[in-house]
């Protein structure tokens, strides 16, 4: 098959911080010497495209941030489109905030004004937070999630991520989120397909989580790849309702299924 474009995601699969992952400068030469268009997503959501941009450079590679979308783009331009003239309580970080209030949200820090109220990843998360969770949150309050990631990788142990806050949220006021905008939602689907502008079953989609990026690919009839450089490895796999139709172990594998020679996994 002659595929024409392909999604891959960032942190576990290219880069980790800003150290290129074993693998992935071939996997990415494969990629460009095969003609394919390419888009980077991340489910981080602090980070701004042209962070990204910044950390790929420090780790060899050249990606213009035009190319990268995040689940706090892809949040922001939800928030945008659907409540763009409501008052918006942010459980999150600065980075995050910084976006909300550059695109023109207006942005509440007393929840009891909330129309929206937004969950992320937050490291000053606490007892306090989910007091004004429960203020903030009623029956007519839209409540929107970044991304579901529960845990970010690191070189060390793992951190909480927006997932893990978002869940903690949901405890308290008995209710889940209207909508979570990262990966695998039909935004960050929307997204992507809109940036590439070819044909979903065209498309690679190359990740480390099945939850999120394979299970983004499936739903939008992608051709899935799941690298184990990341969070999740083969033995997932068994486990998991989504499954790959290819698992590699670096991008550098990644040549032989833009090629078609790659012999896809069988469960």
């Amino acid at each position: 098959m002659r595929y024409q474009g392909i999604v891959l995601d960032v942190d576990g699969t290219v880069v980790r911080e800003a150290a290129p992952i074993a693998g992935a400068a071939e996997g990415l030469d494969a990629v460009d010497d095969a003609g394919l268009r390419r888009v980077f997503c991340s489910n981080n959501p602090t980070e701004r495209p042209a962070a990204y941009e910044a950390r790929f450079a420090e780790a060899g590679f050249t990606v213009s941030a035009d190319e990268v979308f995040t689940a706090g783009t892809i949040t922001t331009d939800y928030l945008q489109t659907e409540h763009g003239d409501k008052q918006v309580f942010l459980v999150g970080e600065d980075g995050l905030r910084d976006q909300l209030a550059d695109a023109g949200l207006s942005l509440t820090t007393d929840p009891r004004a909330a129309d929206v109220v937004v969950g992320s990843l937050s490291t000053d998360f606490g007892y306090e937070t989910l007091c004004e969770t429960i203020i903030a949150i009623d029956d007519d309050t839209a409540f929107v999630g970044t991304d579901p990631d529960t845990v970010i990788p690191q070189d060390g142990p793992d951190r909480p991520g927006s997932g893990a806050i978002i869940h903690a949220m949901e405890g308290v006021v008995d209710r889940s989120v209207d909508v979570i905008c990262g990966k695998p939602s039909a935004y960050a689907r929307e997204t992507v397909l809109d940036y590439l502008a070819v044909p979903a079953d065209d498309c690679l989609v190359v990740g480390d989580r099945l939850n999120t990026d394979i299970q983004l690919g499936a739903a939008a009839g992608m051709t899935t790849v799941l690298v184990t450089t990341g969070i999740m490895s083969r033995s997932a796999v068994a486990e998991s309702a989504v499954t790959p139709d290819y698992v590699i172990d670096s991008l550098a594998e990644l040549g032989a299924i833009v090629e078609g020679t790659a012999e896809r996994y069988v469960a």
